[in-house]
């Protein structure tokens, strides 16, 4: 085995048991950095102009998108979950204009998106956890 498959070999065993452990809260959290790192890294390399690369990356961050658009609980989660589905179809929409355009501006703009939604989602664990250590 060479290095480089050694080295993606650690790297999928940590994420499986990383997600073996999780409870759905995080799971939800390694989405949204699996998304955004896979956005990261099709930018760097479209700047590189590593085309398939860059469209592989893009449909993996489009595929995690659409694993969290498809986890919203739309019976219960009201306005909040429809407009969460609207803006997941933006994105998803906007990638896929990313990698047909080869627009970096694109990216950054989900990059915002993207990561102001997690930054409310990780509030939540936050405010659960000090919540739970109160009571």
């Amino acid at each position: 085995m060479n290095s480089f498959s050694a080295i993606q070999h650690y790297a999928s065993v940590k994420v499986h048991s990383g997600v073996d452990a999780a409870s759905p809260h995080r799971l939800i959290q390694m989405l949204f950095e699996g998304a955004l790192e896979r956005i990261a890294q099709a930018k760097g390399a479209m700047q590189q102009n590593q085309l398939a690369r860059k469209g592989e990356l893009l449909g993996k961050a489009i595929n995690i998108v659409g694993g969290l658009q498809g986890s919203l609980n739309d019976r219960e989660g009201g306005d909040l979950a429809a407009n969460l589905d609207s803006l997941y179809d933006y994105v998803i929409r906007r990638l896929t204009q990313a990698n047909y355009e080869n627009n970096p501006d694109y990216l950054d703009e989900c990059t915002g998106l993207l990561s102001e939604i997690k930054a409310g989602w990780d509030a939540i664990g936050t405010a659960s956890t000090v919540q739970a250590t109160q009571s």
